[in-house]
């Protein structure tokens, strides 16, 4: 088989991994050349696992010693440097380095001067207080690693991967699958269906026709490290060191069964068992049966299984037994979002802040690709070091801003910024030059470690300035490598809402930010309103709205609480309202 564009793009990803550690640094020459490869993939539906050095070459974004890498995994199933690099630095490097506040610098000195390669190794040393005699570490430093693992729950025995991580090998198997003669359907199931924060394994159904060879092409995929077991229907496997995945195989009529029982979670598939049992009928993950016949009611979708219990269809991000089923039942549960219902989005960047890969144009393009019926532009303001813009270079992108306008009229085009919360709640530029941009996002990217009380003054000093439309990810946290700031919840839920102040729900699988259960509390504790954004930095990065919107379902919040669902007269409106104030 070809190789499929996620399995390149997986393969790339590990080579920027490995050679963050052979380099000693997180950006290189080396890695940015990598990851401009990857954005370049991301970008295009054409299999570039068919494509010559010439054609790679061609693409932008792609160089000769990164083509050649690409047509060497696609020939061997593996990159040569990598396999390499893997000798010299175990995979369990790879976790240290998701660790706030061990760079490759600082794990490549750990494994040399305490030969730590590991979480466990790396606890045993803190616990000995071997990390403050260090170069560029401390006690306090060693303090805050200790505490580090700790938020993270990465010292526990359980090893868990987050969703980002684990979806990326998902839609890699299942784009490797897809290509299988005689499979019809495929999706993955289990915690990561219910869009779970942090993901134990990775389930994937598929049905075929009989004699499919899809257990075998499953165990022989690139990236699987160990095979755990396997059979005629099933098979388990470990992929790129990391994670587990498990294969079942079903029967075509008993998809939609199967799909519900696979997905779980545990409590919502025993409810559902009972109200079956209590309508005459049994559910397990072949069919609805009535009991006394053994008739199928219904097996072939889970909106028919649902359908027949009397439910309307439940996400499967809901399903985690909290009332959903009751909900759903009494006509309460929110009518699920969907990603067509968003007319814009309200944190987009461009080449012109540091860190943004695509150019103004592509990004409006692309933009106008999606139908969207308005956007803001909100480049990194001036107190980010590295990637913010200066007050010169803000006038110099409002100019072009106004310039090209009238080459997007379907497109109601905003000029703003993401502006830092500093630690004292104040943001970037003075009152004055604020009132020069149409749209303000202001977020948190420094001061994570400060207590409850100074995060949640400084998100309500932010949320009370005139220039701030959206809190954008309001906690800061990046899953699985950083957790949120604290603050008061409540206390923040009711400055937005008096003030007309939006909380983002980023879109990015590294963010999810806010998390649902946050969602769901100010859905019932407050009327503020949400902000659906994809905090885009590439073109590929507006399909992570898909990630925004199943959040904001498995957070409870209804369509009419999310102010880029409005229509553009009416979304300028409610801007107003907050900038007048």
């Amino acid at each position: 088989m070809t190789a499929s564009n996620e399995s390149v793009i997986a393969a790339l990803r590990q080579l920027v991994a490995y050679t963050k550690l052979e380099d000693g640094q997180s950006q290189s020459f080396r890695t940015r050349a990598y990851e401009k490869a990857i954005d370049a993939i991301a970008a295009t539906s054409d299999p570039v696992g068919d494509l010559s050095m010439a054609e790679l070459k061609r693409m932008d974004g792609i160089g000769d010693s990164t083509a050649r890498k690409i047509v060497e995994f696609s020939s061997n199933g593996s990159i040569g440097k990598v396999d390499r690099l893997k000798q010299r630095f175990p995979p369990t490097m790879l976790d240290l380095m998701r660790i706030p506040g061990l760079g490759p610098k600082t794990v490549l000195l750990l494994q040399e001067e305490l030969d730590v390669i590991d979480v466990e190794g790396l606890t045993e040393a803190i616990e000995k207080q071997q990390l403050r005699s260090l170069p560029g570490l401390g006690a306090k430093s060693e303090e805050k690693i200790a505490n580090s693992i700790s938020l993270l729950g990465i010292h526990s025995d359980e090893t868990r991967t987050p969703i980002a991580e684990a979806m990326d090998v998902a839609k890699r198997v299942m784009a490797e699958l897809d290509g299988v003669k005689g499979v019809l359907r495929i999706e993955y199931a289990g915690s990561l269906r219910r869009l779970s924060e942090t993901i134990g394994d990775i389930d994937i159904l598929v049905t075929a026709e009989a004699g499919s060879p899809i257990v075998d092409a499953f165990i022989g995929l690139p990236g699987v490290t160990a095979v755990l077991g396997s059979g005629g229907t099933k098979a388990s496997v470990v992929m790129d060191d990391r994670i587990q995945v498990d294969l079942r195989v079903v029967p075509d009529a008993a998809f939609g069964a199967a799909l519900m029982y696979f997905t779980g979670s545990k409590g919502h598939n025993i409810a559902l068992r009972q109200r079956a049992l209590d309508r005459g009928l049994t559910l397990n993950e072949y069919s609805l049966s009535e009991i006394d016949t053994g008739t199928i009611v219904a097996s072939n979708t889970e909106a028919d299984i649902y359908h027949r219990l009397n439910l309307r269809w439940i996400t499967p991000e809901v399903r985690e037994d909290t009332g959903e089923i009751a909900a759903s039942g009494d006509g309460t549960l929110p009518d699920p979002m969907h990603v067509s219902d968003l007319r814009g989005d309200l944190h987009v960047h461009t080449d012109w802040s540091g860190d943004g890969r695509s150019t103004l144009r592509e990004m409006l393009d692309a933009a106008v690709v999606r139908q969207l019926e308005y956007i803001a532009i909100t480049d990194h303001a001036e107190d980010l070091a590295m990637n913010g813009l200066s007050r010169e270079r803000m006038l110099e992108q409002r100019d072009e801003i106004h310039e090209i306008r009238c080459d997007y009229p379907s497109l109601a085009l905003l000029h703003g910024a993401e502006l830092n919360i500093g630690p004292d709640g104040s943001i970037d530029y003075d009152p004055e030059f604020l009132t020069l941009f149409d749209f303000g996002v202001a977020s948190i990217h420094s001061h994570f470690g400060l207590p409850q009380n100074e995060q949640t003054d400084r998100l309500i000093t932010a949320i009370n300035n005139p220039a701030v439309t959206v809190v954008g990810h309001p906690s800061g946290r990046r899953i699985g490598t950083r957790p949120g700031v604290d603050f008061d919840a409540d206390a923040v839920f009711g400055a937005a809402e008096e003030t007309n102040t939006a909380l983002e729900i980023n879109s990015h699988l590294h963010r999810l930010d806010l998390a649902a259960t946050l969602l769901r509390r100010a859905i019932e504790t407050s009327g503020v309103m949400f902000a659906i954004s994809t905090d885009a930095h590439h073109t590929s990065a507006y399909s992570n709205v898909q990630w925004g919107v199943a959040q904001a379902r498995k957070g409870w919040v209804p369509k009419e609480r999310v102010i880029n669902t409005l229509d553009t007269d009416s979304f300028i409106e409610w801007i107003g309202k907050k900038r007048n104030s």
